[in-house]
């Protein structure tokens, strides 16, 4: 009898194989995010060489922003056509040449053009790895793998800013560049060594015998498989992300990834701001800061739980309008706080932070899961990456514009948290307009 490689995924336990990829992806991913961090880390640093101010030194800050929406697209496209193996090893190879490059920068143009360069890997990178991750693990995993690696940036984030200031003190920033790019090339090795395109993937390129081969990873038995059936299979075969039959899919991510993210950074880059104007000192600011990226983390790797049981639709609906009453409770703390806070005020604001950044974290990795599920195998990767493009926007856009909110308040937090308000609402989008949400576990 045929099947298709998901059915004989699923019939079986969880193999080392799928494990092997899960890890080797979210390896890349930690990788992606110690060599996008970095400059930030090290800004101080490099900002007193050139001799620039911090606004003229933000050009080379958003162009790996940049790069990483224009290669997050391109690349899943790219994974598409090519496979997500090499496409991943191509993506590690760009970002890990990029942060050597980097080194050699002379002033902040030059460090913004290798910066750009970077993020085109780090975006290829991340819709890639998830992509393959999603098509390697049975469907009793895949929600919670995909939700899970989601978080190997900011993990790779934490784990360089640990690193740093002994690099920094050994090798100065241009070598703690250097020794990044070179471990991040060790990566690529591993990429090749140990990752394999899927059968599912395989099976949609119309390469039966490459994946009969690569489906004996999960199984000993020869299996007679069959490519993957689809909401939007056609006569002509395989399609591409804009075809017609994902309009509603893309209109559902595009509008809620955006949204998703426009709160996470204008929260995440406006916090400290916020705070120290409102009495808090700079180390209770940045400790608000350190509570969000820590429920961010624990809040990532749940939401693969819950969307697993609940399906998307209930699960996105709760998280934004959830998001949306905790950012109206953060505005009401703000505005009524006192001149010197006190003790209680402070505890009550972090507190606020930390749900809000749990709450927008579980939502942007719910969007990965939704994605890898809607999507289909033919433009798996490329939907992921237009996915990620489309969060750029809300990650430019707040953190160009938070500031000009937070002028026209006068001192009021108002017109700042009434913007991400509404962003909070418009997450829903991933409930009502997506038209293939992930089903509860008891349906599927």
């Amino acid at each position: 009898m045929s099947v298709t490689f998901r059915e004989v995924l699923s019939s079986q336990p969880l193999r080392v194989f799928s494990v092997l990829t899960f890890v080797v992806c979210a390896i890349v991913l930690v990788a992606d995010g110690m060599d996008a961090q970095l400059l930030g880390i090290v800004a101080p640093i490099i900002i007193d060489e050139y001799g620039i101010d911090r606004g003229t030194f933000g050009f080379a800050m958003s162009a790996a922003l940049v790069g990483f929406g224009l290669g997050s697209w391109s690349g899943g496209w790219l994974g598409d056509k090519m496979g997500r193996r090499w496409s991943l090893a191509l993506a590690a190879t760009v970002f890990s040449i990029g942060t050597i490059a980097a080194s050699t920068s002379g002033d902040v143009w030059q460090m913004a053009f290798w910066r750009l360069i970077s993020g085109l890997g780090f975006g290829s990178a991340y819709a890639n790895a998830i992509a393959l991750t999603g098509e390697w693990l049975p469907d009793r995993w895949r929600s919670v793998g995909v939700t899970t690696i989601s978080v190997g940036t900011p993990a790779g984030g934490m784990v360089v800013s640990a690193m740093a200031p002994t690099l920094v003190e050994n090798y100065g920033w241009r070598g703690s560049f250097v020794f990044l790019g070179i471990l991040t090339f060790l990566v690529v090795g591993l990429i090749i060594a140990v990752l394999r395109d899927s059968p599912t993937f395989l099976l949609a390129r119309g390469k039966l015998e490459e994946a009969k081969k690569a489906a004996l990873k999960i199984t000993n038995d020869a299996v007679d498989l069959v490519a993957e059936s689809h909401d939007t299979d056609t006569a002509s075969g395989s399609i591409g992300v804009l075809d017609r039959t994902n309009l509603r899919l893309n209109i559902g991510v595009g509008v809620a990834f955006t949204s998703a993210t426009m709160v996470a950074y204008g929260i995440l880059n406006w916090t400290t701001t916020i705070l120290t104007a409102r009495g808090f000192d700079f180390e209770q600011a940045s400790y608000a800061v350190a509570i969000a990226g820590i429920t961010s983390i624990f809040a990532s790797i749940a939401a693969g739980l819950i969307i697993q049981h609940f399906g998307s639709k209930l699960t996105m609906t709760c998280f934004s309008g959830s998001l949306f009453a905790t950012l109206v409770l953060l505005t009401i703390a703000m505005e009524s706080m006192s001149e010197v806070p006190t003790d209680g005020e402070r505890m009550l604001v972090v507190a606020l932070i930390g749900i809000a950044a749990a709450l927008f974290s579980a939502s942007i990795a719910s969007m990965y899961a939704i994605m890898t599920h809607a999507y289909p195998p033919s433009c798996r990767s490329a939907g992921i990456g237009f996915g990620i493009f489309m969060g750029r926007f809300g990650a430019i856009g707040s953190s160009g514009l938070g500031g000009w909110l937070l002028d026209i308040g006068s001192g009021s937090t108002v017109p700042f948290f009434a913007v991400l308000g509404v962003g909070a609402l418009l997450i829903s989008c991933a409930a009502f307009v997506v038209d293939r949400p992930i089903p509860p576990l008891r349906k599927a």
